[in-house]
């Protein structure tokens, strides 16, 4: 019995001294896709005002490819110690029905924390000479395979764009990048006409007028584009996505890092200064508990097992 006390004391202090004791170096945070989506802009945001709340330095490092799961992969495959974290969008969801993993979505990734909520948009270059989707639909019956960008194949960006092709009855060829970054820059310089991005790389230059966004995927309009129609208000039926942001962590995590990471989040979150600076870039702060993110999480996952199968969405 004396024996049995002794372990239970040792592990209660262990754990109160892990606890006090992290973050006692750097902690890294992967993104998984290119610089200057909106992914990279609010986990630099989040990552510097983490640094001076918790004492420690939150690096942020991109680690590129195969839509996210390079980098969701190595995070899954650390040590589940809180120095190695995770910040990724809602593609962590389709991307175990298109691609071969080295990790299980589900079971190696705990999710932390959501960041953020935006519309998808549907961006397109001036010279393509559109400025609604139903003239879009008319240019892609005109020259059928039109490119449409996105940050990645199998992502939501991707689906919206097979969704969209699907339901209007044109022929659509994506075109994936790794990330929002480059997929603006792309369509700001004409190499490509159209994009299905999330609203923050757009936002910019959709203001200064040098891309025209004609619809957005959310059930209701963005409080950010109030001028611009939905999908379903363009005539694309049932075509709703809302793309998140979020922190996660490997499985098996200490309990007390993931309240105290999800506490200092969703803390910064809530400041006026914070939200001032995410809603010119179509985003919507949300924060809330990890059973909250993990409830999303699951449902996304279904939700694009679903829609992957139903629009025959593969990874050539």
């Amino acid at each position: 019995m004396s024996r049995i006390i002794t372990i239970l004391a040792a592990l209660v202090f262990s754990g109160a001294a892990f606890a006090q004791a992290w973050p006692a170096k750097p902690v890294r945070v992967i993104v998984p896709f290119a610089a200057g989506g909106s992914l990279d802009f609010v986990t630099r945001m989040l990552s510097d005002r983490l640094s001076q709340e918790l004492g420690q330095p939150f690096i942020v490092e991109n680690r590129t490819g195969a839509n996210g799961n390079i980098g969701a992969e190595y995070v899954a495959k650390q040590p589940a110690d809180g120095y190695v974290l995770l910040s990724s969008a809602d593609a962590l969801t389709s991307s175990p029905h298109l691609y071969k993993l080295g990790y299980d979505a589900i079971k190696d990734l705990m999710p932390i924390v959501q960041y953020t909520r935006q519309p998808l948009v549907l961006a397109v270059h001036p010279s393509l000479g559109v400025a609604t989707v139903a003239e879009l639909i008319v240019a892609a019956k005109a020259k059928p395979g039109i490119g449409y960008a996105t940050s990645g194949a199998g992502s939501g960006q991707h689906i919206a764009g097979e969704w969209l092709a699907q339901i209007a009855g044109i022929k659509l060829t994506h075109v994936p990048y790794k990330g929002g970054g480059q997929a603006i820059g792309d369509l700001v310089g004409g190499q490509v006409q159209v994009a299905s991005l999330g609203s923050t790389p757009v936002m910019p230059h959709y203001k200064a007028g040098k891309v025209k966004i004609i619809a957005q995927s959310t059930e209701t309009r963005a409080s950010s584009l109030p001028e611009v129609p939905t999908y379903q208000e363009s005539g694309m039926r049932g075509l709703i996505l809302d793309q998140w942001l979020g922190l996660f962590a490997p499985a098996g995590t200490p309990p007390q890092i993931v309240q105290q990471l999800n506490a200092s989040v969703a803390r910064i979150l809530a400041e006026p200064s914070v939200r001032e600076r995410l809603a010119p870039q179509g985003l919507d702060a949300v924060g809330g508990t990890p059973e909250q993110f993990a409830s999303l999480y699951r449902s996304d996952y279904e939700k694009y097992g679903r829609l992957v199968k139903e629009l025959n969405i593969k990874i050539e």
